[in-house]
């Protein structure tokens, strides 16, 4: 295997361990307080982990192409189906005593299998939501990097970086709040529509932040593979 085709799997295997890792850190919650509204909204925790593949989505298309990059979508969306494929298996297979005495906290396997399904049991209008959203979102990231690095021939990095990653981040935003919270848990417009500003400020803030990054990631996969 050469240099290329070395930080290429490098950059695949972080992409799809932040993808996997969205799916499985993405049951819990927290609270961001936006300065626009009063009161605070509810977030999952997939937010830390989501936006920085698209941070690596850029490095590869950048360095190795559209081609490359809509590959590696596809096969982060391969390796997400398997997880939560295994996950669910997971969930509903018995529970055994044997774990009861080296866990904490549990008197019986029906209390355990209650905790573990409690943590990794998705809705699966979250699933739905969560999947198409990313497969339109990654794709049309790769697009618009592509045709703003052919606009500007190959110069001005940041603005193909931020411009795709923004415009990309907020059609993900509104594709998994909207088909989850409106048809999954009807929720009124309202409500749905601060949630998807508040969800959005928040990844462009990282979008912003990943900057460097990037540069700094196209540095150096541009030198190892020379």
């Amino acid at each position: 295997m050469n240099n290329t085709e070395k930080i290429y799997s490098f950059l695949m295997m972080i992409f799809i361990s932040m993808i996997v890792l969205t799916n499985i850190i993405g049951v819990k919650i927290f609270e961001f307080s936006p300065f626009f509204l009063d009161k605070n909204i509810t977030l999952t925790t997939g937010i830390i982990t989501y936006p920085l593949t698209f941070l690596i989505t850029d490095i590869v298309c950048e360095v190795f192409g559209k081609k490359r990059a809509s590959q590696m979508v596809l096969y982060g969306f391969i390796a997400s189906i398997l997880s939560l494929l295994f996950i669910n298996i997971a969930v509903v297979l018995p529970g055994s005593n044997a774990w009861i005495n080296y866990s904490l906290g549990y008197s019986s396997v029906d209390q355990m299998q209650n905790a573990y399904r409690s943590v990794f049991s998705l809705p699966g209008f979250l699933i739905s939501a969560s999947m198409l959203a990313y497969l339109v979102a990654q794709l049309i990231d790769v697009k618009i990097f592509h045709y703003l690095k052919t606009l500007t021939n190959s110069r001005k990095l940041w603005i193909r970086n931020n411009v795709s990653t923004a415009f990309s981040q907020l059609i993900d935003t509104i594709i998994v709040n909207f088909i989850f919270l409106y048809f999954g848990l009807n929720l009124e417009i309202e409500i749905i529509l601060n949630i998807i500003i508040a969800s959005y400020i928040f990844k462009l803030l990282i979008a912003l932040i990943d900057t460097p990054l990037v540069y700094l990631g196209v540095y150096y996969a541009n030198k190892s593979i020379k």
